[in-house]
């Protein structure tokens, strides 16, 4: 019924955002009592996180509704990849401010590259762009292997890239970049979140789609383009973090149904929060601060495995 439905919703973003605003208190304030250290060092990752978390859960929802494929995130489609090799070039020149620049134009560089491939031959089905996105993700991957084969004395800027992490100290002029950029990304959440119903409508397929009036090629193109601007973001800022965007929106859907006008909001607060505990727990698992990539991916390969057996 759809009454329980809303009720669910309700109920479940209540217990996240509860859990998210304790989550947050600890992570600011756990094994410290410094200002320093706390509005310094922990809030500008604690914020990144948020953002990271919430553009990558939120993204993948998104790239699974329309393509209709439960695996489809930005990592898998080589977005991700992309993005980071252009801003790893960007780091290896000196020009580290200039690296979510680069991650931007490399996303959407990325982008433009993997819907040219998708359409050589005529447009026939999204397994086609996943294809074209997995193709794209293993070249750029080869390019970083190269430059870190290259490079080997700026290793650590390319491992920083390649792993995720977010514990950046920022500057005066950083704060400003990021709070220009986090501003942006939010209002481009909000104007993905108005093309939800256009999305469910989308998930019954091209033909039902267009028959409804729906331009379905200049839809997928607009999104892919505000995607991918957004996973240039994350991966500028953060690295390549993965997974994310795969299993929080299966979460989600278990939880909540499949109306992505609820699964897409609260798959950037779930998100947002999940991020911000693996950032948690690589900071005090082990002696040494563990990339929070790592721990992503060690939370998201059993959960992959798991979507393919049940996708046979």
């Amino acid at each position: 019924m759809p009454v329980n439905s809303n009720a669910r919703f309700i109920l479940t973003t209540s217990i996240i955002l509860l859990a998210g605003i304790a989550l947050a208190f600890l992570f600011l304030t756990f094994d410290t009592s410094s200002s320093l250290i706390i509005f310094q060092v922990r809030l500008p990752r604690l914020l990144l996180g948020l953002l990271v978390g919430a553009i990558l859960a939120g993204c993948g929802s998104i790239y699974q509704m329309m393509l209709n494929n439960p695996l489809a995130e930005p990592y898998i489609l080589g977005i991700s990849s992309g993005s980071a090799f252009f801003a790893t070039l960007a780091g290896l020149s000196g020009m580290v401010w200039l690296m979510p620049i680069a991650g931007f134009a490399g996303a959407l560089l990325t982008m433009l590259l993997v819907w040219t491939i998708a359409h050589i031959g005529g447009w026939r089905d999204t397994a086609k762009l996943l294809l074209a996105g997995i193709i794209a993700g293993m070249f750029f991957s080869a390019c970083i292997s190269l430059l870190m084969y290259l490079n080997q004395k700026d290793i650590g800027i390319i491992i920083n890239v390649l792993m995720g992490n977010l514990g950046r100290v920022f500057t005066h002029s950083e704060w400003s970049v990021f709070g220009i950029v986090g501003i942006v990304a939010v209002l481009l959440l909000g104007y993905l979140y108005l093309l939800s119903l256009k999305l469910n409508i989308m998930s019954t397929g091209d033909l039902s789609a267009e028959s409804l009036g729906i331009n379905v090629r200049s839809l997928r193109m607009q999104i892919f383009v505000i995607t991918s601007l957004l996973v240039g973001v994350t991966v500028s800022f953060a690295g390549i973090i993965g997974f994310i965007g795969l299993i929080i929106p299966h979460i989600v859907r278990m939880l909540i149904g499949p109306d992505q006008k609820k699964v897409y909001p609260l798959s950037i607060l779930v998100g947002a929060v999940f991020l911000v505990l693996c950032d948690f727990l690589s900071m005090h698992l082990a002696v040494m601060e563990l990339p929070v990539g790592i721990i992503t991916s060690f939370l998201g390969a059993p959960f992959f495995v798991y979507i393919l057996v049940k996708s046979r």
